[in-house]
Order: C-alpha cells, then structure tokens, then sequence
C-alpha cells in the first residue's frame, strides 16, 4: 500500500543516505521536527490523556479498526515459518525492519495469533499527524520515544515494563527512520537491546521480506507482499550486565536478519544501492 505522493525525491534521499552509510537518517521529505522541550510538552499531554475516558473509547475504536486494517492490508501476507508462532515467548521486544508506515500491521498478524496486543514505539513527531493515521498513531497503543534523559531513565522502562507484565508485546525499529520498502536490513540503534537487557526480557526478531507482485499499486510501484520470518529468540545471559547483554543481542539481531535477508532474496548483502533495493520500484 502506497502512502502518500510521488517518492522520487525519498528513493533520492534513500541512495544518498546508502552511498554515504548515513543508514539511520531521515529520508522523507517535509518531516517535522522538534524541540526537546516541545517533545517534553507532547508527549505530557499524550500520557495524561491516555488516563481519560475519552482516550479509552478512542483506543478500543483505533484497535478495532486496526484489526480490520491488518486484515486487509495483509490479506497475502505469509508468517514463516508458522510452527514458531506458539513457541514465542509472552512478552517482549520484537524487532523489525522498517519500511512503511503500515508495516506494523505484518507484526500486528503475527501477535494476533498469540492473542495479545502490540504497542509500537513511535517518534513523538508521529502524535502530530493528522487524518486517519494520526488518529492510529495517538490513539492505537503506541509508546512515544523522546530524546529527554529523564524520560528515557524513568518514564519509558516505565512503560515498557507494565505493557511486558501483561504479556503483551512491544515493537521497536532498530533501524530508527522509515526508509519507504527498502529491502535491505540496515544496521541496528542500541536503544532496543539496551532495554530489552536492562528489563531483563527477550528480542524477538524478524525480518520482512517485501515480494513484487505482477500488478501495478501507482504509477511508481507494483503491489507487493509480505513475508514475516521469525527468526530465533534471543534472550539476555542472565550471568552478564547490562552493558555485555546490549551489544550482545544486538549483533546477534543483526546477524539473523542479515542472514535472512540472503536467504530470501537469494544475493549476499550489500549496500552499494541498486534500484532493485527498493520493493515495486519502477522508477529510474
């Protein structure tokens, strides 16, 4: 599904941001930015309306219709291999590669089958969005991110921790910036290990391989499929801090869904970019 208007100028930026290894940097044009302070003041106002009746009616309405949404937008999407979906542990972080802005909605199949909710870790500058997908980035169990050291010390483990004390999951992109249907798995943030170690829970990794299909989306792409592979769990060594734990899952994050991403499109892994890195291109 093609969200928003023409993407030249992104798959522009995307080869920029690869020739330059700038491989979490922001590629979309025109996106907002904010102050510490301003994140601050969001993201207050964000948790302080969560606690309302208002936000209660608003959230059931947003996972309600999302459940339609993930149906529709993954009505050829293909979980492999599905034996390992009952073997998932309840609770924890899953990692993804980050490639639309509905990509969530692969995940969401995935932790439906386990009958338990996703919350999505966001960039605060995702609660300003409007229309129908604002009201899904405000209202359908996302945890904002900020920047501030206090929040990030107190506030968010916080959070995280009462979504994994339900058994419930949490998604967070390593990768940290959208980069529309790129291919390729790019190169892992800490921050995700760092509180999977600290809050002493499990990394469950995937990795979306992105098909083409025959038929034309736009002008500018085909259709395409998804294909969720569960790679293995990977837990902390509860004999290790902190600190060995984080860069630990993280390279072996990284070493999964890079093997992966051979496996499936069947080329070893290089970033020199190819217009092919990006799913249903049909630009130049």
């Amino acid at each position: 599904m093609i969200i928003g208007g023409d993407k030249s100028q992104v798959i522009d930026n995307i080869k920029q941001n690869a020739d330059h290894q700038l491989f979490n940097d922001k590629v979309e044009v025109a996106d907002p930015t904010l102050s510490v302070e301003e994140e601050d003041q969001l993201i207050h106002s964000f948790l302080a309306h969560r606690s309302t009746l208002s936000y209660h009616v608003k959230n059931w309405l947003a996972r309600f219709s999302m459940r339609a949404l993930t149906d529709i937008v993954n009505s050829n999407t293909i979980i492999e291999p599905a034996s390992k979906i009952s073997e998932l542990p309840q609770g924890g972080i899953i990692t993804c590669n980050h490639f639309n802005p509905l990509d969530n909605t692969a995940i969401r199949k995935l932790v439906a089958k386990k009958h338990r909710r996703l919350f999505v870790v966001s960039q605060p500058t995702n609660l300003k969005m409007t229309g129908l997908l604002g009201f899904f980035m405000n209202y359908d169990d996302i945890i904002p991110l900020s920047k501030s050291f206090r929040y990030l010390k107190a506030t968010f483990p916080r959070l995280l921790q009462e979504t994994f004390q339900k058994g419930n999951y949490v998604l967070i992109y390593p990768e940290q910036e959208m980069w529309f249907n790129y291919r390729l798995p790019r190169p892992p943030k800490r921050g995700a290990y760092y509180f999977a170690a600290k809050l002493n829970v499990p990394i469950i990794s995937c990795f979306v391989e992105i098909q083409d299909l025959a038929q034309d989306d736009n002008q500018q792409f085909k259709k395409v499929r998804y294909v969720v592979h569960v790679l293995p769990t990977i837990y902390p060594d509860p004999d290790q801090n902190i600190e060995h734990n984080t860069n630990m899952m993280m390279a072996k994050d990284y070493a999964q869904k890079s093997a992966a991403y051979e496996k499936s499109y069947h080329q070893k892994l290089d970033y020199e970019f190819s217009p092919s890195d990006i799913a249903g291109w049909q630009g130049n």
